[in-house]
């Protein structure tokens, strides 16, 4: 077991296996991140099979327990970014900065072959480095995101370095619309325009949820993409589940400028019974048994699958 196997999947059937996978898991396991794979699948696995050039993983594919924190004799202390290839100048770098996509990420990576499926076992376990909320050493994880809004900030300071250095390989960020609720997200783009820091760029999950429900009824953000064009950013708006056209965001020209697709998408897409919760759908618990087997019964035919046996006792 744990034995890397080459993807050869088309991008469309990851992005299924990723709303399998994290429903699968979230059925065992009463309850996980839901809206996340539906809103997100198609970009990560996007990501990951076509938009960017990773290497081959570095890292085993069963993961290692947390290693702890760095320090002084601590010599073994590894990130999680080894899972996204190694730090050679011609790879791309990739930032996942809504750290509680990490489920959808784990699976991302389990549906590409650069981990384990034994790995989403390890999922917020004592000791595990498969955190719940992705950390630093995280499976896919390069850095810890600490509050949510630095992700772009941290991916526009390698990509500056990158620029000095001399490096050919882009820094990508995969964002959450919820982080333009944060300054430092403004400041990360007109740091990029000033500087004219064009090897970074980003795909945001803009699907107008967050931890206490909808968007607009925590703080209203009003039109994303003028304001992001008025602070210096070349912004490319699409469907988040249409791939041909993320594919043709990519290409967008952006000299100077970093490129910020803003990917409008449905928390629900994939899991219609989903709707019945809304706004509420961060992480979703089950209300009661009968709930979670009428939801396993619904989704599963959504997706194509069995509905998944547990243990109800």
């Amino acid at each position: 077991m744990g034995e890397r196997v080459k993807n050869q999947k088309t991008t469309e059937e990851i992005a299924l296996g990723i709303r399998r996978r994290v429903f699968e898991h979230s059925m065992r396991n009463n309850g996980g991140y839901l809206s996340q794979a539906c809103s997100a699948a198609e970009q990560l696995a996007w990501l990951y099979n076509e938009a960017l050039n990773l290497g081959e993983p570095t890292m085993p594919m069963i993961p290692p327990p947390f290693g702890g924190v760095p320090a002084p004799g601590n010599d073994d202390y590894v990130t999680g970014a080894g899972y996204n290839g190694p730090f050679e100048p011609q790879y791309d770098r990739l930032f996942i900065a809504p750290a509680h996509y990490a489920l959808v990420a784990y699976a991302t990576l389990i549906e590409t072959g650069r981990m384990a499926a034994e790995g989403l076992e390890m999922f917020n376990k004592d000791g595990s480095s498969v955190e719940m909320i992705g950390a630093e050493h995280s499976p896919g994880m390069e850095v810890h995101n600490g509050t949510l809004g630095i992700g772009l900030s941290t991916g526009a300071g390698l990509a500056y370095g990158r620029r000095l250095r001399g490096e050919p390989g882009e820094v990508c960020v995969f964002m959450s619309d919820g982080e333009v609720q944060e300054g430092q997200t403004w400041e990360a783009i007109q740091a990029c325009a000033h500087h004219g820091i064009d090897n970074v760029w980003a795909i945001m999950d803009v699907n107008d949820q967050q931890c206490d429900g909808a968007m607009s009824s925590v703080m209203e953000v009003r039109d994303i993409a003028t304001k992001m064009r008025a602070f210096g950013a070349t912004v490319v708006e699409i469907d988040a589940h249409d791939l041909d056209a993320m594919r043709q965001a990519k290409k967008e020209p952006h000299e100077g400028q970093p490129l910020i697709i803003l990917a409008h998408s449905s928390p629900t897409h994939g899991m219609s019974f989903l709707q019945k919760r809304f706004p509420r759908l961060h992480y979703v618990r089950f209300k009661s048994e009968q709930e979670r087997d009428e939801m396993n019964v619904s989704i599963a035919k959504e997706l194509g699958i069995d509905p998944v046996q547990f243990d109800t006792h």
